[in-house]
Formats: structure tokens, sequence, C-alpha cells
């Protein structure tokens, strides 16, 4: 009787904060969150670079093993103390390794969020243009570095796009999170599948269709794990905040692993779509041309339009595309945000208003540096990096692993397992528990520090991936 009513007053306690309704708004949130610039953006053009088919096996292995531990772990933590990444490593020590594991993995999303805004921003502006009916200005060549160099108009965008992160972020968690991704998500879907549909029936799409879902192990190579790890991360929300913030927001009754497993399918069946979208396209244009495949971040922007203007009934597709791009964009920007402004909340004490405030500056100094990074600040390098891709490279390559690592040490050496178990058995059967135990406990934190080290020794130019 004494823990229900500890149970009853704690979800009291955290519905003051934000809740969702069930887990239907649960999982479409954190598949918002999930689906995004990493599925529809990222993960294509490292599918494309790092060996198309392997990359895909790759990644699936490391979603269903590494993906599924560190989902169910950052979730029941979050579920179990009601807190934040801050709050919930606190719940379990005031020291300074447990302020540390909670912080790192509570600023990812804070310097994140920026830079997605600005990319947000370039998706918004080619999809008006492309409504303005100026495929063609689109596909002239130059056209995006020019773009990009613009400070002013890149700005603008950012900004446009950023404001109604925002707006949804003050409307509250289950009015604001919730409701938009609830209609966002399908919407998404549907768009992705058609778009998806029409460009593997192009002439000469089929072969890139083969080179993304048939793996070639000559194309394996350690890079292709290092790259699957970040974009699992990146992809799946991994060491984001985000998890442990949605996972304090669900009841008791919400079954963490069916709601997982949920999730992988749906994140990983965008980001194969979003693969059989834009690979089999460029297939379809260059003849399988590997420098055009292998462009890297420039593909969604540079190539696709020009593909788009060669394409018969291109540019209804390319509205098709880039209105998916853009509610994939939002839904995790809105996600990504609401860990920011949560976090604040618990460890400030302040309103929802206030941190919303804070976030907002926050945004725009940072999100203006990714902005201008390209055009009036490009002579400004960090570690031979723009703005942008540095945020992106410490963010990804070497604060999620890290915030990966602080989560696998606090469960291996102060939670323990049998908390854990207790609290996803509350409303799962567990039944890869012992896949969870097997992974968590000899080989999650071993990877994680070998990907980590091989991300900053290749950065820094002590190695070649």
């Amino acid at each position: 009787m004494r823990e229900a009513a500890s149970d009853k007053k704690s979800e009291k306690k955290a519905g003051m904060r934000g809740k969702f309704s069930g887990r239907i708004g649960y999982v479409l949130a954190v598949a918002g969150s999930a689906v995004g610039l990493g599925n529809i953006w990222r993960f294509p053009y490292l599918a494309a670079k790092y060996g198309g088919g392997m990359f895909l096996l790759v990644y699936l292995l490391l979603t269903v093993t590494f993906g599924y531990v560190l989902i169910v772990s950052e979730t029941a933590l979050g579920r179990m103390t009601k807190k934040g990444p801050v709050g919930a490593f606190h719940c379990f020590g005031k020291s300074l390794p447990f302020h540390f594991g909670g912080w790192i993995n509570a600023v990812v999303p804070m310097i994140i969020v920026p830079y997605y805004c600005v990319i947000g921003g370039w998706v918004l502006k080619f999809l008006i243009e492309y409504l303005l009916g100026n495929a063609n200005m689109l596909a002239g060549d130059g056209y995006f570095p020019e773009f990009i160099a613009s400070s002013g108009s890149v700005e603008l965008w950012f900004l446009l796009f950023s404001f109604f992160v925002f707006a949804v972020i003050l409307a509250g968690v289950e009015q604001g999170v919730e409701r938009v991704t609830k209609v966002m998500m399908p919407v998404l879907v549907v768009l992705a599948v058609f778009v998806a549909v029409y460009v593997m029936t192009r002439p000469g799409a089929l072969d890139g269709v083969k080179y993304f879902l048939i793996p070639n192990f000559k194309d394996f190579s350690w890079m292709t794990v290092v790259a699957a790890m970040g974009q699992m991360f990146y992809s799946l929300s991994i060491a984001m905040g985000v998890l442990y913030t949605y996972g304090s927001y669900i009841s008791k009754d919400v079954d963490i692993e069916k709601s997982t497993s949920q999730v992988e399918i749906f994140d990983t069946g965008i980001a194969m779509v979003g693969g059989l979208m834009i690979i089999p396209a460029v297939f379809a244009f260059s003849g399988g041309d590997m420098a055009t495949l292998k462009a890297g971040p420039s593909l969604t922007f540079i190539t696709l339009p020009k593909i788009f203007a060669n394409m018969g009934g291109g540019t209804i597709i390319a509205i098709a595309f880039f209105l998916m791009f853009l509610f994939a964009a939002l839904t995790s920007a809105i996600s990504i945000m609401e860990a920011s402004v949560a976090t604040l909340q618990d460890e400030l004490h302040l309103s929802r208003f206030k941190s919303s405030l804070i976030m907002v500056i926050v945004t725009f100094v940072l999100g203006s540096a990714s902005a201008l990074g390209y055009g009036v600040w490009d002579g400004i390098r960090i570690l031979g990096m723009q703005f942008l891709d540095f945020f992106d490279f410490l963010t990804n390559s070497i604060m999620m692993p890290i915030g990966a690592l602080a989560t696998c040490f606090l469960i291996l050496r102060v939670v323990g397992f049998k908390k854990i178990e207790e609290e996803v058995e509350i409303s799962s059967a567990f039944h890869r528990k012992k896949l969870y135990y097997f992974f968590l406990k000899y080989l999650a934190p071993i990877c994680i520090a070998i990907i980590l080290l091989s991300s900053i020794a290749n950065v820094l130019g002590w190695i070649s991936l």
C-alpha cells in the first residue's frame, strides 16, 4: 500500500512537469525524435558513402542490440526516477561523477538543437522555393553553396524554423509535443513511402536498390562500424537526454520493451525508406557514379534538386519530399528542445516559459554561429571545421558516446540490473532480458569506448579510417 501511495505521489508530481496521455503518444513522440534529419538526411549519405548494404547490415545489428539496450536503460531510469538525465543521475549519488554523467547527457540536446534548426531552415527554404515553382533555380550549379553563404538569408530561415519549434514547446507536452507528432508522423510516413515508390520505378534505379539492400563484404571497413554507431546514437536519440525525459513522462503501465521495439521498427523503417528515396535516385541520375554517390551532406541539397529537375513530375515529387523532410526535422527538433527545456525546469526550478526563454537565447547564439559559419564567419574554424560541422562532431562523436558510457556505468556500478529488471517488468515481459544483460555487461562499454577513441583519433589525423 505504501509503495502504491508513493507511486501515485510521484505520478502526481510528474504530471505537474508534463506527461503523455498514453503509450501511443509516447511512442509517436519518441519516434518523432528518432525519425528526423538523421533518417532522411544523414542516414542515406552515410549509407551511400560507407558501403550501402554493408552499412545497412551493421546499422541494423547495432540497433537491435546496442540500440535496444540503451533505449531501455535510459527510459527505465527516467520512469524510475521521474527525472530528466541530471536528476536521474543525482538520485543515485551527489558526487562529481554523477553530476558529470547527468549533465553530459543533458547538454548534448542543447548543442544539437541550434544547428538542427539551421538545417531545418534550409529544408523550409527549399520547400517554399519548390512551391513557388523555382525548381530550375534550386537545381542550378552553385545554388546551394551560394545560399548557405548568404548569411542574412540563412539566418532568416533558421529563425522561422526555430519560431515554430518554440511555439509547440510552449504549448506543453500533451497539447504541444504529443498533438503535433500525432498529426505529423502519419503524414510523414505516407509521403516517404510515396516518394520512395516513385523513385524506385525510375529507369536505372534498381541498381541503387541493390547497392543499398544487398551487403557486399568488400565494402566493409572499421569506419563502417564507426559511422553506423554514430548514426545509431543520432537517429535513436540515445545519450541526448530525450529518452530520460520522455521516460519520466510515462506512467507505470506503459510497456517499455514493447514501446522500444516499436520505436526501433519505426526508426529503422523510415531510415530504410530514406535510403530508398535517395540512393536509387542518385543511381538513376548518375548511372551509379561513386563520386556522386559519396557526395556526403550535399547529396540532399545539391544532387537531389538536379535529379528532381530532370524527372517527370519532379516538382510534385520534390514538394512531397521536402514537406516530408520538414515534418521529420520539426518532430525531431521539438523532441530535442523538449529535453533541454525539461532539464532547465527540473534543475533550475524555473517555469516552462522561463526555461524556454533560456533555450531561445542558447539556440539563437549557437544557431547563428552555425548559420553564419558558411558565410561571414567562414574564415573561423575549430579543428579545421566550420561551426556546424564542429558541433555535429562534438555531439555525435564525443559527447554522445561519453553520455552512453556514463549510463552504462551508472547501471553496472550503482543501480544494478535488479532495479532495472524490476522497473521494466512492472509493465513488460522483458523477453530480451538475457541480451540486455550480456550486451550491457560485456560489450557496450568496451565497444563504445573504442568507437569514441577511433573518432577522436581520426579527426586529429592520428589514424585514417
